[in-house]
């Protein structure tokens, strides 16, 4: 792989963790036959929860003296910051989990804490990224047309501080070609996007075809479900995004139906995995208002700017009896382990709650988990 005579200097910094962070990026870059490094416009770092990096990744954390060079993210962590008692986060978690905060917060990541990056800044089609929650990463190259690979935590936050990523993969505008044609015939994408996930073929890149159009809101669970069950990190959409046009249609074609779920009476309805839009907010509420006040726990999940940006709507959401939660999800937080069945309205979260947090789960839409948390017990 080819490197400027500035980025070799890296190579022999002074300082450890500029020198680690680049020999990570030039490791990749060599196992995935990288030509270069290239700019990036920003960073989306993962592995924040202390329930997933423990304590040696606390460790390596608070060992670094590194600075980032560009706009990075920082991905939920186990809890709401303000709100963690009403969660039931003991003190031992919490001051864990914020050590490993203030060390992101040193190296100068924002604390966004938030899975949808996409809500708080502007990212234009083509620009180079090293973003690492599957979710984002596949709206990001799907959606918005943006280039990044699936990156872990570690090759994110080395991104971030060298502010450079291996030329490979999805950065390639030929390698984002798709591979086989999709069509769908369930009428819930989130639950679509799961069953696609277990059908695709390792590397393989889906153009597919809805048999109605998709809100943006839907697109989102769509890929998240889709990256949730495969290593997908991007698909195209007939007449939605903005790439399908780009390349030949595949010869391949399969046809998509929805995934099965089990079925258990919720006592947690949680809704934000990837993290609510204020437009998804906004029909929350109307949707409360239909039927009435909750009587069941209903916990919604969205990023603090959006939360700040939305208070007088989040009033009346939480006047209503909901709770609207930030920094966190059902999915990272060991608040969900408490409850027995989960409902929600992601295919991501119907995947990984039963993995990670050891709890049952069951699907609705968005409209029937509202209704559901206002039903008597």
């Amino acid at each position: 792989m080819f490197l400027t005579k500035e980025e070799e200097k890296l190579l022999e910094s002074p300082n450890e963790g500029i020198r680690k962070c680049m020999e990570i990026l030039v490791a990749v870059g060599e196992i995935f036959g990288a030509e270069k490094l290239i700019e990036i416009k920003s960073a989306q770092i993962s592995g924040v929860s202390y329930s997933n990096i423990g304590e040696a990744g606390l460790e390596w954390l608070e060992s670094l003296d590194v600075k980032v060079t560009v706009d990075s993210f920082l991905n939920p962590a186990g809890f709401d910051l303000e709100r963690w008692k009403e969660m039931g986060i003991e003190e031992s978690y919490r001051e864990k989990q914020l050590r490993i905060i203030r060390a992101f917060e040193r190296m100068g990541v924002k604390l966004t804490l938030t899975c949808t990056p996409y809500y708080l800044e502007e990212i234009k089609k083509n620009d180079h990224l090293a973003w690492a929650e599957s979710s984002a990463v596949i709206y990001a190259n799907s959606i918005i047309g943006a280039r990044t690979n699936r990156e872990s935590g570690i090759t994110a936050l080395a991104a971030a501080v060298i502010g450079k990523t291996p030329y490979y993969g999805l950065h390639i505008k030929e390698n984002r070609a798709p591979t086989v044609l999709v069509k769908i015939k369930g009428e819930n994408f989130a639950l679509a996007g799961l069953e696609l996930g277990k059908a695709l073929k390792e590397g393989e890149i889906p153009l597919v075809e809805f048999n109605r159009k998709p809100s943006e809101e839907e697109l989102k669970l769509f890929g998240a479900a889709l990256a949730s069950t495969s290593s997908c990190s991007m698909f195209h959409a007939v007449e939605l995004t903005p790439e399908w046009k780009d390349f030949e249609t595949p010869r391949e074609k399969i046809e998509v139906d929805e995934a099965e779920f089990e079925k258990c009476s919720p006592d947690l309805i949680a809704i934000g995995c990837p993290h609510v839009s204020k437009r998804e907010l906004e029909k929350i509420y109307e949707l409360l208002k239909k039927y009435g006040r909750v009587k069941r726990n209903l916990w919604i999940f969205t990023s603090r700017k959006i939360k700040d940006e939305c208070s007088n709507l989040v009033r009346k959401i939480e006047e209503l009896g909901g709770k609207v939660f930030s920094d966190t999800c059902m999915v990272v937080s060991p608040a969900s382990e408490k409850f027995n069945c989960v409902m929600v309205n992601s295919g991501k979260a119907l995947e990984y709650l039963p993995k990670l947090r050891k709890v049952n789960a069951t699907f609705a839409s968005l409209e029937e988990c509202v209704r559901w948390a206002t039903l008597e017990d």
